[in-house]
């Protein structure tokens, strides 16, 4: 059984987001909180498998009680939900600890997925590529010489590539990841080589007929 700790100023979101989780079978609510002072105080006395954090609330936001639990080294796996497609708060979060960022629009399915994801040890970044961005790429023409059988990309290439789609730079990017901008570009480099294409906005095109994105 997962054990999360949900955190979020609105009431009926918590009980919504418990409700539907209740009906997994292997994700339990062990925890509720209502703003930060209290996260602050659960969080490190439920000791969760994973906590799903609201990122905008009244007085402390979630960004700071990420700091907050960094710096005591009592951070959880933690995934920051929002209602905002907010890129800049996806950097900020990344680099405060979080292990995912998710829009509160999403299904039952994906938000089960997710948590076992990073439960498991692995980030989940999805705003990093909005649904506005998609739209485009998806109507955006993709006959451009590209390896007709494409390398599979490794996990945190996947992951790059993403951020990549998002807009954010090698700089950005091995800054939220704590990697040195060489190795992000040793990875883009790899991505790009994999991919059979020579530069990003390619590379992003690429990622999304082949499914990463």
């Amino acid at each position: 059984m997962i054990r999360i700790v949900l955190v979020d100023d609105q009431t009926l979101v918590r009980s919504g987001i418990k409700g539907l989780l209740d009906l997994t079978g292997d994700i339990s609510v062990a925890g509720e909180a209502g703003d930060a002072k209290a996260a602050l105080t659960l969080i490190p006395l439920l000791s969760p498998d994973v906590v799903l954090l609201d990122i905008r609330m009244p007085g402390e936001s979630g960004l700071e009680v990420l700091t907050n639990l960094a710096a005591q080294d009592a951070l959880p796996p933690t995934i920051l939900l929002t209602t905002f497609d907010d890129d800049e708060a996806l950097l900020q979060g990344m680099r405060a600890g979080a292990k995912g960022f998710l829009l509160k629009d999403i299904s039952l399915e994906y938000l089960a997925d997710a948590i076992r994801r990073v439960a498991s040890g692995l980030t989940l970044f999805r705003p990093a590529l909005t649904e506005r961005i998609l739209h485009g790429l998806h109507d955006a023409a993709t006959s451009f010489p590209s390896l007709e059988q494409a390398d599979i990309l490794t996990i945190r290439e996947t992951e790059i590539l993403r951020l990549v789609a998002g807009g954010f730079n090698n700089r950005e990017i091995a800054e939220a990841l704590k990697n040195s901008e060489g190795t992000i570009k040793n990875h883009v480099s790899s991505i790009l080589s994999k991919l059979g294409v020579r530069d990003r906005v390619r590379a992003v095109l690429r990622g999304v007929e082949l499914g990463y994105l």
